[in-house]
């Protein structure tokens, strides 16, 4: 589950910020998550809940705010959706697929005190 290891991750971007910015507690978090980005947004809440016990962001509420997949397809110049990494373009079914988008994930915004 590496799940846990990105959220131990973002704990200690957070950690760095607050020593940063000068707060002391996290209220929330919004997280955006691409569908690329091989990420279980169920396995993401539980690692949240157990890698920010006993921390400056314990209890915090976690706001995962889902992308989608964007490719861009060499065959037919169009940008379409996809769900996954090697789906088939939806216009042309063309497969030479360069992803553009929903493949990141981020922190889009903190609420702090």
């Amino acid at each position: 589950m590496h799940e846990l290891s990105l959220c131990e991750s973002l704990l200690r971007i957070m950690e760095r910020n607050a020593e940063e910015q000068g707060y002391s507690r996290v209220i929330r978090v919004w997280l955006e998550i691409g569908a690329l980005a091989a990420v279980e947004v169920e396995a993401m809440r539980f690692g949240f809940e157990v890698a920010t016990r006993g921390t400056l962001a314990e209890g915090a509420g976690l706001e995962i705010i889902e992308l989608p997949g964007e490719a861009w397809c060499m065959a037919c110049a169009e940008t379409v959706p996809v769900r996954q990494r090697y789906d088939q373009c939806p216009h042309c079914d063309g497969c030479q697929l360069q992803v553009t988008g929903g493949d990141q994930m981020r922190i889009k915004e903190l609420e702090v005190e």
